[in-house]
C-alpha cells in the first residue's frame, strides 16, 4: 500500500463558490436586522430602541457575509489520486480528510437550488466506517466528471468496498 497521509489537497473549488457562500450567509444573517429595520420604520415611539437592535444585529451579519465566503474559499480544496480522495473544508472549524478509494462505497452528486443558480455542484464520497467526505463548490462540469471518474475508479480498485 502506498503512503496515504494527511496533506493539503491541490485543487481549489470554483471561484463562483464565493458568491454561493455569500448568498447563503445573507439568507442566514440578514433577516433579523431587516425585521428590526421594519419595526424601526413602523413603530415611531420605539425608534431609538429598534435602531440599536438593527445596528447590533446588522454589523455582525455584514461582517459574516463579507468575511466568511473568502475565508472558506482559501480553505476549501480537493484532490483525487489513484489511491485516495483528499479534501479540506470549513472556515472556523477546519477539517482535512483522506479516504482510500478501496473504502469508497457510494459517490453522489449534491446540487441545491442556490448551487444550481451559481452553476455549482457538490460531490459526496461515503465509506462504511465514516461520515461522507463532501467536496462542495465545484464547477458543475467538474463535479460530473469527478463523479464519473470516482465511480469507474472505485470499481477498478480492489479492497473492502469491492
Amino acid at each position: 500500500m502506498s503512503d496515504l497521509r494527511l496533506r493539503p489537497p491541490r485543487n481549489r473549488v470554483a471561484r463562483r463558490s464565493i458568491g454561493w457562500w455569500s448568498a447563503q450567509a445573507a439568507v442566514f444573517a440578514l433577516p433579523l436586522p431587516l425585521t428590526f429595520g421594519i419595526l424601526w420604520a413602523s413603530i415611531p415611539p420605539t425608534r431609538e430602541l429598534f435602531l440599536w437592535f438593527t445596528l447590533v444585529s446588522l454589523v455582525p451579519g455584514l461582517l459574516y457575509v463579507a468575511v466568511m465566503p473568502y475565508w472558506r474559499y482559501r480553505v476549501h480544496r480537493w484532490e483525487v489520486t489513484g489511491e485516495a480522495v483528499y479534501s479540506a473544508s470549513g472556515w472556523l472549524w477546519q477539517q482535512w480528510r483522506v479516504v482510500p478509494l478501496s473504502r469508497v462505497q457510494t459517490v453522489d452528486t449534491l446540487r441545491g437550488p442556490l448551487q444550481q443558480l451559481f452553476g455549482l455542484s457538490g460531490v459526496s464520497v461515503t465509506t462504511a466506517s465514516s461520515s461522507a467526505v463532501r467536496i462542495k463548490g465545484l464547477d458543475r462540469e467538474v463535479g460530473d466528471e469527478l463523479v464519473a471518474y470516482l465511480t469507474s475508479r472505485t470499481h477498478a480498485v480492489p479492497g473492502d468496498a469491492a
